[in-house]
């Protein structure tokens, strides 16, 4: 299996509380643990240059364990789409904050399959 590009792209991630409403706080989002990127590229879907990008909602609980994953936007293949939530179920977390407190949110995380290297895979950087 190859990785797919922008898995790990979580800088962009939008946040949704699933907390008390009452609370004014703002919330820390989760990110990535360790800089994995877990979501494999099929590589018969790789081999035949196909592309796309998945847009999943991602419950991340309070340990930093995702506990539900939905397709939001398909790539228009559903392998990739499949490969993208397996890879979203065994990623991992810091967990989110309310000041102290961690909470439980939704975040939003574009998966994008591509044949291309990313910037920073390139020789020499």
């Amino acid at each position: 299996m190859i990785r797919a590009l922008g898995a790990g792209c979580l800088a962009g991630l939008l946040a949704f509380p699933l907390a008390a409403c009452s609370d004014d706080r703002p919330v820390v989002q989760p990110r990535v643990l360790y800089g994995e990127e877990p979501v494999d590229y099929p590589l018969e879907m790789y081999d035949a240059s196909i592309e796309g990008e998945a847009v999943l909602r991602v419950r991340v609980d309070d340990r930093g364990r995702v506990d539900s994953v939905e397709v939001t936007e398909s790539s228009g293949h559903a392998e990739l789409d499949a490969s993208a939530v397996r890879g979203m179920l065994a990623t991992r977390f810091t967990p989110a904050r309310r000041g102290d407190d961690r909470v439980r949110v939704w975040v939003m995380v574009p998966v994008r399959f591509s044949t291309r290297p990313r910037p920073d895979d390139r020789p020499g950087t």
